[in-house]
């Protein structure tokens, strides 16, 4: 990396830092010797910027794994954003338990959660860090700036690909920042820095501007084979689909028919699914035609302690053995709660990497290792058995948005009124039974083809991959007492828990700093 692309980073950090301190911390600029006038004259340095922004999914701060972290307030490895994201939507559901004490984890695991936990005020800030960082990229690459530094009609070509993959960016984070919070700031680039605390937008207005974004910005999106890794178009209509599908939560009107076109446009962006379901939670995943859009991660050029170091380490314990994983330890956290193993047919090859031996299904301790199935979906083996280049630190990356999922929400939209054919549903949901199960032996009919059996099939494709709590909510299910499962409200059988906990509340330092917010309703 040149000295030039290397000071383009520093300054991406130094400009972003009022993100660590909050989103309505942008009152003040962050002091630095560095500035857009030394910074920007190498042609690297766009680059080096937007993969600042990429990187903000990955990374915890500006050295290494550890030492110079972006969030302030909670351990580096519990403030990365893939961390914090899965752990919000894998552990107060049917699917996840981690069984460490530290301050704030238990009450994830049982929706008693409150504003000042620093699981959820970390996620609040790692959003508008997330936010902060494209925004500034979007501020240093206007047609201003880019004509005042004489850059060429060539660079400027490449670099609106760039400004529509930042857009993309912070589309994906302020989808995540309505999805767990609801109504919070709108802060764009066009909010220079020495502006007055921002006003909290509502969730449809949130909403409406995410929608507006990705409609802008496809077509200057790449396309295609090559871009593994970055925003395309494949992509960004995955995201708009997803917003559009959860639009009845969001702003209270359904758009079923608006997320089926996204769908097929998904589906028309030449993936295809992976002959081997366990090809996409291995080392060299990276290779697999299904994934969508991922969260990259390299183990010696991507370290961290949150990522898929948590996923697969704090997976592993009791008789585990971590080589057989392609890690050199075992952290004894995460562990499978009995509603969601129960799901799964004995003989559903999407069972395979549970492990059982020295473990009971029935989790009736959330802090004993032995009470639960151990479930490490992810390794750091590739598909042949190879292990990944850092024994600590995995090569697997995440998959955020792949094929099989678009699948299921297609056929998840036919039932809700959303267009599509019964045949097609039919014969999407039963490609993935077949991969599953190894022939046609279980396949569904159109009989069997229900919204009920769909939040199922979701929950046994996609365990363990951070849609679960999003799914129970778009099912009405997340919170009440229509479905119960192990510790749901903090006691041992699950009880029903209130409504108002289908959003996370606002940190409660940032309602102090920021008069203009007004908690969620029931915090």
């Amino acid at each position: 990396m040149s000295s030039r692309t290397q000071r383009a980073l520093a300054v991406a950090a130094a400009v972003l830092g009022m993100a660590v301190a909050g989103c309505t911390d942008t009152v003040t600029e962050p002091k630095s010797t560095l500035t857009e006038t030394n910074v920007f004259d190498d042609v690297n340095s766009y680059k080096a910027f937007l993969a600042k922004v990429y990187a903000g999914l990955a990374v915890t701060g500006q050295q290494g794994a550890a030492g110079n972290a972006d969030i302030q307030g909670i351990d580096e490895g519990f403030s990365q954003y893939l961390r914090l994201y899965w752990e919000a939507q894998e552990l107060p559901t049917d699917e996840a338990v981690i069984g460490w004490g530290d301050v704030g984890l238990p009450e994830m695991n049982t929706q008693m959660w409150a504003s000042s936990n620093s699981f959820v005020v970390a996620m609040y800030y790692r959003i508008f860090f997330q936010v902060g960082m494209a925004n500034e990229f979007l501020r240093q690459t206007t047609d201003a700036k880019l004509d005042a530094r004489g850059v060429s009609t060539a660079l400027k070509a490449t670099i609106k690909t760039y400004r529509a993959e930042a857009r993309f960016l912070r589309a994906l984070a302020y989808w995540h920042g309505i999805d767990l919070f609801g109504s919070i700031p709108l802060v764009t680039d066009e909010d220079q820095l020495g502006s007055t605390p921002p006003a909290q937008a509502t969730r449809t207005e949130l909403y409406n501007y995410v929608v507006s974004e990705l409609t802008a910005i496809k077509g200057d999106l790449p396309a295609g084979s090559g871009f593994y890794g970055r925003a395309t178009k494949g992509a960004a209509a995955m995201l708009l689909a997803k917003v559009y599908m959860n639009a009845a939560v969001y702003t209270g009107t359904a758009k079923w028919t608006e997320a089926m076109a996204a769908v097929n446009e998904v589906i028309a962006s030449g993936y295809t699914l992976d002959t081997r379901y366990r090809h996409l939670f291995e080392a060299d995943n990276n290779t697999s035609p299904e994934i969508i859009f991922p969260i990259t991660q390299d183990g010696t050029k991507t370290q961290t302690w949150g990522g898929m170091t948590f996923l697969i380490h704090a997976s592993l314990g009791g008789s585990m053995n971590g080589a057989d994983y392609g890690v050199d330890g075992t952290w004894w956290g995460l562990r499978l709660k009995q509603q969601a193993y129960n799901l799964f047919d004995p003989t559903d090859k999407r069972r395979a990497f549970f492990y059982t031996s020295g473990q009971s299904v029935d989790v009736t301790s959330i802090g004993d290792w032995s009470k639960g199935i151990a479930a490490p979906k992810f390794t750091n083996k590739t598909s042949t058995g190879a292990n990944g280049s850092h024994a600590t630190h995995p090569d697997t990356d995440f998959p955020v948005f792949r094929l099989g999922d678009a699948y299921l929400m297609y056929a998840e939209l036919f039932l809700r009124g959303g267009g599509g054919t019964q045949t097609q549903a039919l014969n999407y949901v039963n490609a993935l039974r077949q991969r599953a199960f190894g022939d046609a032996s279980k396949n569904i009919t159109a009989t069997e083809l229900t919204l009920d059996f769909i939040l199922a099939e979701r929950g046994r494709e996609l365990l363990r991959v951070a849609h679960r709590r999003n799914d129970l909510v778009r099912f009405g299910k997340f919170t009440g007492g229509s479905y119960i499962w192990a510790f749901k409200g903090g006691v041992a059988a699950g009880k029903s828990t209130e409504t108002f906990r289908d959003l996370y509340p606002l940190p409660a330092n940032e309602l102090v700093a920021n008069p203009n917010l007004k908690q969620n309703t029931g915090y």
